[in-house]
């Protein structure tokens, strides 16, 4: 019998667990995304000429074919277990794998061509989806319209063929449509009503249809005409809680946004579907008033996720299969799971727990939520953020008119501004935690009309009596002269975001993306990136240009109130030769780099009196040259004899 020295874990490692079983919610259901791009005279048109920095150059199709090969491209690494089609509609070509066909043999969907099945991708549906969207002479030939109209039943059925056959078992299965005819079976109604039922096949078959319409300058796109109609959503779908706004895109704009980015990032938006953390867990309101609700963690941070263990050293790639076992420390041999005993050291010795004795001690009741109170939400502290929050949403499954009390509870706290107190258990054997109940109002974005911040109410968790910790003494409190404060106001003016508002969409993780791009190039046998593309390094020259003047003046501002702050204090030199141990070292005159020019700043790298200047002068340099002053004094160096070199 073998005795360990294991206790339960701690709270810290409990959290640690709690935010893997988060991370694992988002992971563990598979999608299905069956792409169906129309192909016609309208939508293979150029944009027209535009004046912006940034037009247009493809057509909404080609856009469409480019956003599905790029996102397939971000799925294969990220998403590894998800499949993705491609489907083209309206084309003059027909094409199908074998299992679509009937039992003749012949193409029973026609102007449908299958660019590529539905598949979990592969690095070879990745080449040929590559090839099409540069090889042009492929792509004309392939994408030509047909001369037929589209038959919207026949795509419908073709799609549920795909799914049926394809993804039979996948619990999420979506139909991404994006074409530009709002109307195409205005003039027959046979066909209009055909469609309306193929829709219903495929939402009782359990696919979701995602539509992506393509306005064009004389005409935009009315879904009330035709999609209203095919459409189906059910308000109690994980997704379907916190949908996003509909929106149109536009073929050419004034504001040179492309469509390829708009498309990318709006299915991007819809790839990522919002399932729940837990679903019909109980919300006490008051004494025998609950109401059922859905948990959502919508602020999760991504990271690698390694799927397999590769080894390299062979001729080809080859997938480790990695094999764990406990073994003895006396003997080395295996021990087996009912050998092990968890026990707790206490005051020398070591208490042995069997397993229902510690589910006992863990036990803090059901997983809830209870309030026990209300107040104002001004009381809230800013630094009473101890981890992130949790997003709740109604539920019809456990309470029918759950709904409307929370509607109810959500309009109260928003009119007064107040805030729930609540006790939160968030799964079974959870450490419970108390949190605040806040309301969050609906915002869509002013431009794309996408909704950047859900209506609904937040789980805030509160700190207990000993998370909180005092701040150090400080034994002396310097505060900023009033003129070095107001123009470091100036300088925070010329670098500010338009409109105020950061999007951290615009800049992606560059780790995680230099992460991405790796897995990619070995997987196409590509080249191998060199350096990362960073989108989150501030732009030296820019910021040079608005606010460089500004920054020099404060930095001159800075130099004379330390000076007045070192003769207020006494500090002279009798001062600090009394305050120090050794010798005092005899300070070396420096000047300024403002205004040193490349043949003076060469001469003084060769005679070394570069390296004499301060750190802070050397950062002034370099962002006086555009170049990045982050780093110590010799990674500093190092990038000005660099540039001094190439100029």
């Amino acid at each position: 019998m073998s005795e360990g020295n294991e206790s339960w874990k701690n709270k810290d490692d409990q959290e640690e667990d709690e935010e893997d079983l988060d991370e694992t919610a988002y992971t563990t259901q598979k999608d299905a995304v069956l792409f169906a791009i129309e192909v016609s005279e309208s939508m293979l048109a150029p944009p027209p000429h535009s004046d912006s920095k940034k037009p247009e150059t493809d057509s909404p199709t080609a856009a469409a074919i480019k956003c599905a090969y790029q996102i397939m491209q971000q799925r294969i690494i990220s998403h590894p277990k998800d499949m993705m089609g491609v489907l083209l509609f309206g084309t003059e070509k027909s094409k199908f794998e074998g299992k679509y066909d009937n039992d003749n043999g012949n193409i029973t969907y026609p102007h449908c061509y299958l660019l590529t099945d539905l598949n979990v991708p592969s690095a070879v549906d990745v080449k040929a989806l590559k090839a099409i969207v540069e090889d042009e002479g492929e792509a004309q030939s392939l994408l030509k319209p047909s001369e037929e109209p589209i038959d919207m039943p026949n795509l419908l059925f073709c799609a549920n063929q795909i799914f049926t056959r394809g993804a039979p078992d996948f619990g999420s299965r979506r139909l991404f449509i994006i074409t530009d005819k709002d109307d195409p079976h205005s003039a027959n109604k046979a066909l209009r009503s055909s469609a309306t039922v193929r829709a219903k096949d495929l939402y009782d078959l359990g696919v979701t249809i995602e539509l992506f319409p393509i306005s064009h300058p004389d005409h935009k796109f009315d879904r009330t005409k035709f999609y209203d109609d095919i459409i189906y959503r059910d308000p109690e779908d994980d997704g379907g809680d916190l949908a996003m706004a509909p929106r149109d895109f536009k073929s050419v704009g004034a504001d040179g946004i492309n469509l390829l980015n708009d498309l990318i990032s709006d299915i991007n938006s819809k790839q990522f579907t919002k399932r729940a953390l837990f679903s019909n867990m109980i919300f006490e309101i008051g004494p025998e008033f609950q109401i059922s609700v859905k948990g959502y963690n919508i602020l999760q941070p991504a990271k690698p996720a390694k799927q397999d263990w590769i080894y390299q050293g062979g001729e080809t790639n080859q997938i480790v299969k990695p094999e764990s076992a406990r073994l003895s420390d006396d003997n080395a041999t295996p021990v087996e799971k009912d050998e092990i005993k968890k026990a707790f050291r206490f005051g020398g010795t070591q208490i042995l727990f069997t397993s229902e004795e510690q589910e006992k001690l863990r036990a803090f009741g059901k997983p809830g939520i209870r309030i026990i109170g209300f107040k104002p939400q001004s009381m809230l502290p800013f630094w009473a953020s101890v981890k992130k929050s949790t997003f709740i949403y109604p539920s019809e499954e456990g309470f029918v008119g759950s709904s409307r009390v929370f509607s109810a509870l959500w309009q109260k706290l928003v009119r007064d501004k107040i805030m729930g107190l609540a006790w939160f258990i968030a799964r079974q054997n959870s450490s419970p935690t108390i949190v605040a109940i806040l309301p969050s109002e609906e915002c869509l974005s002013e431009n794309t009309g996408l909704q950047l911040n859900p209506a609904g109410l937040w789980l805030y968790p509160l700190p207990f009596a000993d998370d909180i910790r005092e701040a150090p003494d400080q034994p002396t409190q310097v505060f900023s002269p009033d003129n070095l404060t107001n123009e470091m106001r100036t300088v925070i003016k010329q670098l500010q975001l338009p409109k105020g508002i950061y999007d951290p969409s615009k800049y992606p993780n560059p780790s995680l993306q230099w992460h991405y791009k790796i897995l990619q190039a070995i997987a196409l046998e590509e080249d191998i990136p060199e350096t990362p593309e960073d989108k989150t390094v501030p732009k030296y020259r820019q910021v040079e240009k608005r606010a460089g003047e500004y920054i020099h003046n404060w930095g001159q501002l800075l130099e004379e109130a330390i000076n007045v702050y070192r003769k207020e204090r006494g500090s002279g030199a009798k001062h600090e030769r009394a305050d120090s141990d050794g010798p005092v070292k005899k300070k070396v005159k420096t000047e300024g780099l403002h205004n040193v020019g490349v043949d003076e700043l060469k001469k003084m790298i060769s005679t070394g009196k570069l390296a004499k200047h301060t750190v802070a002068e050397l950062k002034d340099l370099l962002a006086a040259k555009g170049l990045s002053n982050s780093g110590k004094k010799p990674d500093l160096l190092e990038r000005i004899e660099q540039w001094a070199d190439e100029n």
